[in-house]
């Protein structure tokens, strides 16, 4: 075969432009650190750093975003019902002192200060939130778990239903009050009152100020009931001792419904045969106003916002079946893999607390004011102008009185923060037992977030094993691939100078 220089040239030419496109190459790698820079260079490698590439961002998310996510939401969670438990602490170490039956004047004054502190505080941690996002109320993060102003014309039609051995409990009603005479001639000539007790069993709304009972049902195991008792309805206490000849009582088969407190006051026999039928009572009322810091109905109970009575909003928390609703909040933590971040308000603030807050206030309040007479029937005995005796023997009947009445405040009190110990109790339990169950998220979600971690670091290291070089391989590689080409354009440049007349 006959050899040309110019087969011998364009065979030179190629071999450079082959050395030339191998130091491109090297270069490429070697500036960019990358294998390839187009798929069609290595379609196994360029397929293996697609799926890679997807799965290291999944990964990347749930590391980076989802889990510490999560882990703000319990953390704001946790704190909250933290700070709950302190509280209702606080309410039961009150409760222990307030059982006594010891308090002083000084007493009375501090423990009153102190609930009323704790009522303002009691339900404000309900509405903590994470990036503005209410933690308790479920779906509807944007808004509060309480009312956070009075709201006078906000309407609301409620359904809820009571247990008579759960919800029903023992309360003392007093007719008649003391009014300490302010002068000589009222000291001799105004009635003094005798205080009397009533002891009766209640249903307590959750919310005082109702406008009405719509309905009332009773039912016992295996279906419902004949409606046992006649309800009757008074504006506040005073109208339903005025109804009963300056008394508050109630018929032993019938029962009596409160405005303006909330409660349902049922006859000795009525609550008797209640408890042994083991009897539920479906109360539908309406309630318009609200006071700040009042827990949102919608959270706890059927019912329906009739504000706006051309678009009533109807709320649904329980099923056909009686079953709570639940409404979850869920993160995607790992692949397949979901953690619900969210406690409802339900699981944790009770809707009795503030009631019973506020009963134990009264109950204070009540002492208080019994005690402030009997002081000042005393110091009205030590005035000149009382010193006679018929002004001393008067007054000591109406101390008498006034002590009587205080002596009922002060068994009031001590029964009513007896009975709160044990609820407070309640109370710490469904909050321990909230506090576990954010622990337990707590620790699934670090041990996810450990093994997402691992294998964030081991796809992380599969992708730069299959797209990245060596550093120092790819020099060395250019170095040769370099040498080769500049070889090449020597071994080129010699052969341009040879001719067929070099041989004539």
């Amino acid at each position: 075969m006959r050899v040309t220089n110019n087969m011998i040239m364009k065979s030179s030419t190629n071999n450079v432009n082959a050395t030339k496109v191998n130091v491109n190459d090297k270069n490429n790698q070697m500036t960019t650190n990358k294998k390839i820079s187009r798929p069609s260079e290595d379609p196994v490698i360029a397929i293996r750093a697609l799926r890679l590439g997807t799965t290291l961002n999944k990964l990347d998310q749930y590391v980076d975003k989802n889990i510490p996510d999560a882990a703000s939401w319990l953390e704001v969670t946790e704190t909250a019902i933290l700070n709950m438990k302190s509280l209702i602490t606080d309410m039961r170490t009150l409760s222990v002192n307030g059982s006594t039956g010891t308090l002083t004047a000084d007493d009375r004054n501090t423990i009153l200060s102190q609930l009323q502190a704790l009522q303002k505080q009691m339900y404000s941690e309900g509405n903590a939130d994470y990036a503005g996002r209410t933690v308790f109320t479920g779906f509807r993060t944007n808004s509060t778990l309480t009312f956070t102003e009075d709201e006078a014309d906000t309407k609301y039609n409620i359904k809820e239903k009571f247990s008579a051995i759960d919800d029903m409990a023992e309360s003392r009603y007093y007719s008649g009050s003391v009014s300490v005479p302010s002068t000589q001639a009222e000291v001799l000539t105004n009635p003094i009152s005798d205080v009397e007790e009533t002891v009766y069993n209640r249903v307590r709304l959750p919310y005082d100020n109702i406008d009405k009972i719509n309905s009332i049902e009773y039912t016992v195991a295996g279906g419902a009931a004949p409606t046992p008792a006649t309800l009757t309805t008074y504006p506040d206490e005073e109208a339903w001792a005025a109804a009963n000849s300056g008394k508050k009582t109630v018929a032993d088969d019938k029962a009596v419904f409160i405005k303006s407190t909330g409660e349902i006051i049922l006859g000795n026999e009525l609550a008797k045969t209640m408890r042994q039928n083991k009897s539920e009572i479906s109360v539908d009322y309406d309630k318009t106003g609200f006071k700040a810091g009042e827990l949102r109905p919608e959270f706890y109970y059927d019912c329906t916002d009739k504000t706006n009575d051309l678009s009533p909003i109807n709320y649904k928390r329980y099923d056909d079946k009686g079953e709570l609703i639940r409404y979850d909040i869920e993160y995607n933590i790992a692949t397949n893999q979901n953690l619900g971040v969210n406690i409802e308000a339900v699981d944790v603030f009770d809707s009795n607390l503030i009631q019973d807050v506020g009963d134990m206030i009264n109950a204070v309040n009540a002492a208080v004011n019994a005690h402030d007479k009997v002081d000042k029937i005393k110091s009205m005995m030590q005035e000149n102008q009382y010193a006679t005796d018929e002004y001393q023997q008067k007054l000591k009947d109406w101390l008498e009185a006034a002590q009587k009445e205080a002596d009922y405040a002060d068994d009031n009190v001590q029964k009513l923060f007896s009975s709160n110990i044990g609820k407070s109790d309640s109370y710490l339990s469904d909050i321990s037992l909230a506090i576990t169950k954010v622990g337990c998220k707590s620790d699934q979600l670090s041990i996810t977030e450990d093994r997402v971690g691992n294998q964030q670091s081991t796809v992380s290291k599969l992708q730069s094993d299959n797209e990245d070089v060596d550093l120092s391989q790819i020099i060395l590689e250019y170095t040769s691939a370099y040498t080769a080409y500049q070889a090449s354009l020597t071994a080129a440049s010699k052969l341009g100078q040879v001719s067929l007349l070099n041989y004539i």
